[in-house]
């Protein structure tokens, strides 16, 4: 049954993910991760009630991060850049990691109210079995196309 789920899964997201533009690629993707997620964990109703809200914003506010911080190294000019710009964006970097670290922290102790510990941790191992599965299909697409030549 298991097996046939995520058959059925990654047979859609191959079907549908070219045929839309690239917000809709990701909504569906989103879509797909939360049924993974979903069945996984098994969840129940009330479960993913509360549980799919922390969820949500949790991502949504390390997407906001991880975006910032790009903006910020991809606007680094080393070449010109003084120490004193260096040790500012230094801090900055720091910060960051630290209020990631607390957002973390904050978002394992929120979900501690709603699912169990022993969830939890399947929770990540399962975001990383989806990781794999959608990078080993764009990598099988990608070869279909021919897309990776050297």
């Amino acid at each position: 049954m298991k097996n046939t789920l995520i058959l059925f899964i990654c047979l859609l997201f191959y079907t549908i993910s070219f045929s839309q533009d690239r917000m809709d690629r990701n909504e569906k993707i989103k879509a797909l991760k939360t049924a993974y997620i979903t069945e996984k964990l098994n969840l129940s109703k009330t479960e993913a009630e509360k549980f799919w809200p922390i969820y949500n914003a949790f991502e949504e506010r390390m997407n906001k991060m991880r975006e910032e911080m790009y903006r910020d190294r991809k606007s680094i000019d080393i070449d010109n850049m003084t120490e004193a710009q260096a040790n500012t964006l230094l801090q900055k970097f720091k910060n960051s990691n630290t209020e990631r670290n607390d957002l973390y922290n904050n978002y394992i102790s929120d979900l501690q109210n709603v699912i169990s510990s022993k969830k939890i941790v399947l929770l990540k191992k399962v975001e990383d079995d989806f990781k794999r599965k959608m990078f080993e299909e764009f990598k099988k697409r990608r070869h279909q196309k021919g897309d990776d030549k050297p």
